[in-house]
This record gives C-alpha cells, sequence and structure tokens, in this order.
C-alpha cells in the first residue's frame, strides 16, 4: 500500500499545528474544525469552507476523546453540500461538517475502549472528536496501516464487493466493466471482480498515466482513456461481445456507454454519478434508456449503508488479500486539517488516484 505524498507537499509541515500531547493525560482544550461556509452554487470554491479553531467539550459518560490522524473526503460528500433531502442528512451551514476517519483514543469515559486504541468513527473534517463509545470501532493495526480502513477495508472496499457479490454478482467468465476506475472503490474493484471469477475486466479513467496504472497495478485487462475519445466507442472495441457487469461511478456518457453494449440480461450497481455533482439544471438521463427494457437489463441502485451486514466477511477476505500481496491499493494524501478543502475538492476533479485522504497527525 503505498503513499502519494506529493500533493501539497509544501503543507507538510502546517498541518499538525495544534498537534495532540504525547500523553494521554495532558489536558487538551482547543483543535481545528473545518465548517460549511456556504452552499455551493455548481461546482464547489475554497470561500465555501472556514477553518475554525474551536473548544472541545468535556467528556460525558460514555464519551471518547479520539485525536483524529487520517479523515477520508469521498465524492458523496457534495450533495450533503445542498440544502435537500437525500439519503443522508446533509451538512449544516456554519456548523462543522463530518466524515469517516481514524484515530487514538486520547481520554476515555468507557470501559470498552482503553486509552491508545486505534478507532473508526464519523466524525472527521477536526483535529479533535469527542464521541460516544458505541459510535467508534476499536481497530486491529498490527497487519495494516489505520488508513486502509478508511479505504480498501472501510466502504470503499466494502462497496466494491456488495456491488460484485450481491448487486450486480459476477459469474465465472464474465466480462465486468468499471467506469471511475482509479478512484477508491474501483481500484480495488477490478481486482476483486478477478478473484471473483470474471474473465475479462475492462476500466476508465481519465488520462493515459491513471489508464496505465489500471493496467499495471489494479488488475484491469484493458483500460479506456476517457478523454481520448468516445466512452461508447471504446468500449464497444473493447468488448465486442458485450459486458456483463457494470459498476457505475460517472452515469451520463458511461451510463448510456454500458447500456448501449451490455448483453441481455446485464447487471449494473448503479452507485455514483459524479458527471453530474456539480450540475445547476437536472441532469437528463440516457437517451438509449429503452436499450434496458429491450436487453431485460438489471439496473440497481447501492446505498454502502444497505450492505454492513458483509463487513465481518469482507474483511477477513481482504485483509488476507491485502497482506499476501494479492490486492494493490493507492493513496493520494493531503497534509494537515487545513488542506481537508483541497482534497476535496480534488476528489470532485479526479486528482486522486485510489483513496483521497488527509493526514492530520503523525
Amino acid at each position: 500500500m503505498s503513499v502519494n505524498a506529493n500533493a501539497n507537499a509544501d503543507a507538510a509541515t502546517t498541518g499538525t499545528a495544534a498537534a495532540a500531547p504525547a500523553a494521554a493525560g495532558n489536558l487538551v482544550t482547543t483543535g481545528r474544525e473545518i465548517r460549511l461556509a456556504a452552499r455551493p452554487v455548481g461546482t464547489p470554491t475554497a470561500a465555501d469552507f472556514e477553518l475554525v479553531t474551536a473548544a472541545i467539550p468535556a467528556l460525558g459518560e460514555g464519551q471518547l476523546l479520539i485525536r483524529n490522524t487520517w479523515m477520508s473526503v469521498d465524492p458523496y460528500m457534495r450533495g450533503r453540500m445542498d440544502d435537500v433531502e437525500s439519503y443522508i442528512p446533509p451538512f449544516e451551514l456554519g456548523a462543522v461538517l463530518d466524515g469517516s476517519a481514524v484515530g487514538e483514543v486520547i481520554a476515555s469515559r468507557a470501559d470498552a475502549v482503553p486509552v491508545g486504541a486505534t478507532v473508526s468513527h464519523f466524525a472527521g473534517w477536526r483535529e479533535y472528536a469527542v464521541v460516544d463509545a458505541a459510535g467508534a470501532v476499536v481497530l486491529d493495526t498490527s497487519a495494516v496501516p489505520a488508513q486502509a480502513y478508511l479505504g480498501a477495508l472501510g466502504t470503499p472496499g466494502l462497496t466494491a464487493y456488495a456491488a460484485l457479490t450481491e448487486v450486480s454478482p459476477v459469474r465465472a467468465g464474465d466480462t465486468v466493466f468499471v467506469s471511475g476506475a482509479a478512484g477508491a472503490v474501483g481500484s480495488v474493484a477490478g481486482q476483486i471482480a478477478r478473484k471473483l471469477g470474471a474473465a475479462r475486466v475492462i476500466g476508465s479513467a481519465g488520462g493515459p498515466a491513471k489508464a496505465e496504472r489500471l493496467r499495471t497495478d489494479f488488475g484491469y485487462d484493458v483500460a479506456l482513456d476517457y478523454r481520448a475519445g468516445a466512452i461508447g466507442d471504446q468500449l464497444a472495441q473493447a468488448a465486442p461481445e458485450g459486458i456483463d457487469v457494470y459498476l457505475d461511478h460517472v452515469g451520463g456518457d458511461h451510463l448510456a456507454a454500458a447500456i448501449a453494449n451490455a448483453k441481455v440480461g446485464a447487471r449494473f450497481a448503479l452507485i455514483g454519478a459524479i458527471s453530474g455533482y456539480n450540475a445547476t439544471e437536472p441532469v437528463p438521463g440516457p437517451s438509449n434508456l429503452f436499450q434496458a427494457y429491450i436487453k431485460r437489463l438489471n439496473l440497481r441502485g447501492l446505498l454502502v449503508t444497505d450492505h454492513f451486514a458483509l463487513f465481518p466477511e469482507f474483511t477477513e477476505r481482504a485483509i488476507g488479500w491485502l497482506t499476501e500481496g494479492s490486492l494493490r491499493t493507492d493513496e493520494t494524501v493531503f497534509e494537515g486539517i487545513e488542506q481537508a478543502p483541497a482534497a476535496f475538492l480534488g476528489v470532485l476533479g479526479g486528482a486522486n488516484t485510489g483513496k483521497m485522504l488527509v493526514r492530520l497527525a503523525d
């Protein structure tokens, strides 16, 4: 598992200005956090975020004080910046954002979680978090680094696994197509598809460098650079007999291309549609949607929260794959809480290969 530390490397010395004391018994009273300053119209900008130093509340019974070391930024967070009803509540204007993070417990009023434990939780976008012990998961970092639980061992990895085993299950000999294949989900999905019996795995990504990584590092037989030409034409050439399974992270022209090139009875997992996340007007559906009727396609939406029961099974298998080296991953890392907005804007723009992370402390 490699770390790309080149992103905003000049900020590396500023990322832990409010670092926690080494001894868990020392008092920590303030920490920095990112708040939503404005709701974006179209593509978000840095002005939509605010870096604030805030007081850390006193621990209540059953709570933990966590020094966050890593936090995740994910494309779905764009929808939470809008004040609209969805499957997850929107971020509150003027309030601290949240999301997946891992960190070290530096104070505890919960017998089940001791000081010094490494935990995952959902109070990212801040250097220190006070959370209920019931909302934290103690992590085993003996074989893998803590940040793996935000990527290959976290919801991105589980999303790929659930898509390929439950939502659009892979069968032996299948041809599988994954859009956004260089991202957090896609970079592991191609490898998992192969492990589950796929005969041919095709991925799309933006630019020749990412396309090359799909082939050399992430288990794809064919890599399509969507910037190099019409994705439908490229997919038709890569899969002349059609595709059996499609994992959609892009929507738009990629979804239309998958429908056009699908075999009868093909199975689609609709995971994301990042091509339309910053749209200011309703995004039209694929113009060839009627082919889904003719081909009897199975188009099924996927919310990873519906598949948390798979976590134990998936975690056991994925740790084995990681430790034996048969599952390769990558990370794009920004340094310091102040770089969290830049990391988020980067993931929306496709700046990451593998999981986009922010390192908050060593």
